[in-house]
């Protein structure tokens, strides 16, 4: 008879080995804390040790005499994955995709897959569908599917094996809470079998120099399930977002070694899948028929490309002595911030009113470069003027009424001309010297001159 593998207790708060489960840590008396994780072998070659298990050596070298070399990247076949990614994929990198149950995982990358196939060894690996409704997905999307390998297994014993016999370029794991290995004597999903899983699959990529995709279920807080390690062991961590009442999805990232962090990629789910959307300004401009009061467009910025984004503001008069403040979209925190402002520096008081601000089309926007078009659209809804259709307003405002310059102003202001804007009001410090042909900037440097325009 084999023998099991010794299993032990460790906190994830302080790292204390118990030998059994307790409600309570007796280290750092954190409760809740012991998860169950295996025991390591007194072997020398055990699975932890990195480079004895895989032929590696461990000679020490100086970093000046390492070749770098350049970077190749492959071409995903879908251009807005190739953008949050950095650039396209890296071979032997790890790739984490998150997101709520049916907005749109599986559907991507059996969409990259199928393109991929045509170029390199691809294995897909399913452990909550079945063979047959994969192939129902792919046929219903209409994709070529005829290379692409699929395994519907959770053993992860049996998915190593099978990829390294394969010679996999390109691995899928669909999904990593449904893998267990057999060290461990707890059930797919728990805290030990996802950290111990991940940790293994990531180690057999850069062994093997395998790119593997790894589709991660979510909480109902929108975090990614499982130990918060997992997001640190792989090299990209991208959320799949979205309305679910809207068609349009977003995939943003929050993590990548190979590239710049918070890109932004937008999709179109259609009944073939998700379509890339190459214009995204369009989808978050509602673009009105008539002027309308509280509707202002701002210029945001979502990792290197500027976007067009539409605000919406709603002053109402409160018949309750504690007035409402709702965002969607936008940080409360912020708004409230926003009405000091307002209050204090330009003398107009919204503290009997209750007030509604809404981002066009699910965007979340986090910079700051959007606190003025807030302030306009707040005015402008509550004073019942219309501010022009072909107007463009960004900018932060400080604590102290002066309205700041943003980051990369001038290709903001270039974005809003291409899409036929003919006025923006703008930060005195992201002003061009040259100007911008057909688009007439005026400049803001403090409240008090914003004010006059709204």
């Amino acid at each position: 008879m084999v023998s099991k593998a010794k299993v032990i207790y460790s906190c994830r708060e302080c790292g204390a080995n118990a030998n059994k489960w307790s409600g309570q840590c007796q280290d750092c008396n954190a409760w809740n804390t012991l998860e169950e994780a295996s025991a390591p072998s007194s072997s020398k070659n055990n699975r932890f040790s990195g480079y004895a298990d895989q032929g590696l050596s461990a000679e020490v070298e100086n970093l000046s005499e390492i070749k770098s070399g350049q970077l190749t990247r492959i071409g995903s076949g879908l251009d807005e994955l190739d953008r949050v990614l950095g650039g396209g994929i890296v071979p032997g990198s790890a790739i984490l995709i998150g997101g709520d149950p049916g907005i749109g995982k599986s559907t991507l990358l059996l969409q990259t897959m199928a393109s991929l196939s045509q170029r390199t060894n691809t294995l897909y690996v399913s452990g909550e569908e079945s063979a047959q409704q994969v192939s129902m997905r792919a046929t219903r999307l209409q994709l070529q599917v005829d290379k692409v390998k699929i395994l519907c297994e959770i053993s992860l014993e049996t998915i190593l094996a099978t990829a390294e016999k394969l010679s996999s370029d390109v691995l899928v794991i669909d999904s990593i809470q449904t893998v267990f290995t057999d060290e461990l004597q707890s059930a797919p999903g728990s805290v030990g079998q996802v950290r111990e899983c991940a940790a293994r699959l990531v180690r057999f990529a850069k062994r093997t120099n395998t790119t593997i995709f790894l589709i991660g279920h979510v909480t109902k807080e929108g975090a990614i399930a499982g130990p918060r390690v997992l997001e640190h062991m792989v090299d990209s961590v991208l959320y799949f977002e979205g309305d679910s009442g809207s068609r349009f999805r977003m995939i943003r990232a929050i993590k990548n070694r190979f590239g710049a962090v918070n890109e932004l990629g937008v999709f179109a789910m259609t009944e073939k899948g998700l379509r890339e959307v190459s214009n995204p300004s369009a989808i978050f401009l509602s673009r009105h028929e008539q002027e309308v009061p509280g509707s202002v467009v701002m210029v945001t910025r979502e990792g290197s490309r500027p976007l067009l984004v539409e605000v919406q503001a709603l002053v109402d008069e409160s018949h309750s002595g504690n007035p409402r403040r709702v965002t969607v979209g936008m940080d409360q925190n912020r708004l409230a911030m926003l009405l000091a402002i307002l209050h204090r520096h330009g003398q107009c008081s919204l503290l009997d009113q209750d007030i509604f601000v809404n981002i066009v089309g699910g965007l979340r926007v986090m910079e700051t470069g959007g606190d003025l078009a807030v302030v306009a659209a707040l005015l402008s809804s509550f004073k019942s003027k219309n501010i022009a259709k072909d107007w463009v307003v960004f900018g932060e405002l400080g604590l102290s009424g002066e309205v700041r310059p943003v980051p990369n102003g001038e290709e903001r202001l270039r974005e809003a001309a291409k899409h036929g804007f003919k006025v923006a009001i703008a930060p005195k410090g992201n002003i061009p010297k040259g100007g911008i042909p057909g688009l007439e900037i005026k400049q803001v440097s403090i409240l008090r001159d914003a004010l006059e325009y709204f």
